[in-house]
């Protein structure tokens, strides 16, 4: 069962929650998707910290029922 786009985001915010998300359907699968996730979360760390704070988020969900996610991340100054 895919994962729908509420259901990512509601992923994220939970652990997140002042993330602005845009999530969109690549394949108009509800498969493969891309995020743009902007956090203060995100201000100084690395981009693969940044990354794993979002794959995290994902749990075991990511690999099972969301199958492919290109994430972008950005800090909020």
């Amino acid at each position: 069962m895919a994962l729908s786009i509420k259901e990512i985001t509601d992923l994220i915010t939970a652990s997140i929650p002042d993330a602005v998300i845009e999530i969109n359907d690549l394949m108009g699968d509800n498969n493969h998707y891309s995020a743009k996730i902007t956090s203060k979360v995100f201000n100084n760390l690395s981009k693969i910290e940044q990354h794993k704070l979002v794959y995290k988020s994902l749990g075991k969900k990511m690999g099972n029922e969301l199958h492919a996610l290109t994430i972008t991340t950005k800090e909020l100054k």
